[in-house]
């Protein structure tokens, strides 16, 4: 499978500056930035508009914070000890209008995910999403009611010095930004031809 660091067709700038950094500074995140980035979630597309997502976010200093911290794998928790905020991502597992399970909510709360990391690249924060957590824990914590379902978990903050990672995590921040070639993912006919 190719590889590259390059781009090879123009994309929004504020796709090229996005990363999932694992350094961050001690500044706490704006409350009007993070108003910010939950109204850029809201505008992501959903199936039938359902917009399934269901996000809980705490500030480093809030218990909720530490309820939320709790819930990480210890090699996740290394790093996001330093993460002015995080987020908890949840689907609503079933539909509003009728009885049956969203079989698109996690497609869906990926979009919104989405939009949220590109605002926040926009206002010059790192989001790292985490799927290493424990979700008892996390829906323990929260008490999460049983219609939603928990996904990921992000953090967010300004850049901050690589330098105060451990050593193994430096080399993985200092390494190429590298993405599959487009033509290894990407064909103009059916898989079998």
């Amino acid at each position: 499978m190719q590889k590259s660091a390059e781009f090879g067709s123009p994309v929004l700038d504020v796709i090229r500056q996005r990363r999932s950094r694992r350094a961050y500074s001690e500044k706490m995140v704006e409350p009007e930035k993070i108003r910010s980035l939950f109204e850029a979630a809201r505008w992501a597309p959903s199936s039938l508009n359902e917009q399934p997502w269901f996000y809980i976010y705490a500030t480093r200093g809030q218990e909720l914070w530490n309820d939320i911290f709790e819930s990480l794998n210890q090699s996740n928790k290394v790093w996001a000890k330093d993460a002015p905020l995080l987020i908890a991502s949840f689907v609503r597992k079933k539909f509003i209008r009728i009885d049956s399970v969203n079989p698109s909510a996690k497609y869906d709360l990926g979009a919104a995910n989405a939009f949220l990391s590109l605002q926040a690249a926009q206002h010059g924060l790192n989001v790292h999403q985490i799927a290493g957590f424990n979700n008892q824990i996390l829906v323990d914590n929260l008490h999460v009611p049983d219609i939603y379902e928990p996904v990921t978990i992000m953090a967010i903050g300004y850049p901050g010095d690589v330098e105060r990672l451990p050593e193994y995590l430096q080399v993985r921040e200092a390494a190429p930004r590298e993405r599959f070639v487009v033509e290894e993912f990407v064909m103009n006919k059916a898989f079998d031809e």
